[in-house]
């Protein structure tokens, strides 16, 4: 047998403090998914001694991890709302701000409520899943340009059984022809093409395409505000995740757009993350 599980991760952490903001939890992380257990057993037996085969690949992963790897691409999994989401190359990592966004909509989706949601550029289907998942009497459809990224959806679907989910394939509102919803949810690309964000963290290794949205940022949210409202019911509900800088931006396109009640939400950090309005027809 090799080295402890403590002398493991003394060893990964110090190797991770070079590149990672988070080195001995990246390592415990990590090391729990090579050992197949929960981060509490490493707590609890740090005296068990691991064998030479998990030791490579955990040995593997931290050289991975100290090159940028993203830590859900390496582990193949990642925790949001209160579900375990598969997510690879070809999806964005959910991110704990679009809990906001899940949680802004359970506001306005009564529990019991038999509704019909949209969920727009759905990825590996975080924001439906968790939706479908609290509300289960509604009926939600989640759209993706990403064939790729629709087939994570539907197996995070499956394996966590959640059946009141429909995936189609295609540019936010276009394979849903005319059909009309109570809310439409999106957390569509916000990332301005030339921020310097882009080239650090996680960010290098997710798609692109789901991560920019033209010169300012906004031009996929200014396609699904011009024509959310021919896919809303009368008094229906818009909401959208956004960046820090841009609720402002973002309340203008929707009053633009003849919506009303309009208003933005903050995160835990005081940044308005999620803008939302209601379309009277």
């Amino acid at each position: 047998m090799g080295a402890t599980i403590a002398t493991l991760l003394r060893i990964a952490s110090s190797e991770l403090s070079k590149t990672s903001p988070s080195p001995r939890l990246d390592a415990e992380i990590l090391l729990a998914h090579v050992l197949e257990t929960p981060r509490s057993h490493l707590h609890a037996r740090p005296e068990q001694r691991v064998e030479d085969k998990k030791m490579r690949l955990f040995a593997l992963l931290v050289v991975a991890r100290c090159k940028g790897r993203p830590i859900a691409h390496l582990t193949g999994k990642r925790d949001f709302w209160s579900l375990s989401l598969k997510v690879t190359a070809a999806t964005l990592i959910p991110r704990p701000e679009t809990e906001l966004l899940v949680e802004e909509t359970l506001r306005v989706v009564p529990a019991g409520a038999r509704w019909y949601i949209a969920d727009l550029g759905t990825g590996s289907g975080a924001i439906a899943l968790s939706l479908a998942h609290e509300r289960p009497h509604c009926k939600l459809v989640a759209t993706d340009i990403s064939r790729l990224a629709l087939e994570v959806a539907r197996e995070n679907a499956a394996r966590l059984k959640i059946t009141n989910v429909e995936f189609l394939e295609g540019e936010w509102f276009t394979p849903i022809a005319s059909r009309r919803f109570a809310v439409i949810v999106s957390n569509p690309p916000y990332v301005a093409n030339d921020d310097p964000h882009l080239r650090s963290g996680d960010l290098r290794f997710e798609p692109r395409r789901a991560l920019t949205g033209g010169p300012d940022g906004l031009a996929a949210i200014r396609k699904i505000v011009l024509r959310a409202p021919t896919h809303l019911d009368s008094g229906g509900v818009l909401l959208l995740e956004h960046g820090y800088d841009q609720a402002e931006r973002v309340r203008g396109l929707l009053a633009a757009a003849s919506f009303s009640n309009i208003h933005s939400v903050s995160d835990l950090t005081g940044n308005s993350r999620v803008t939302w309005g209601r379309f009277e027809d």
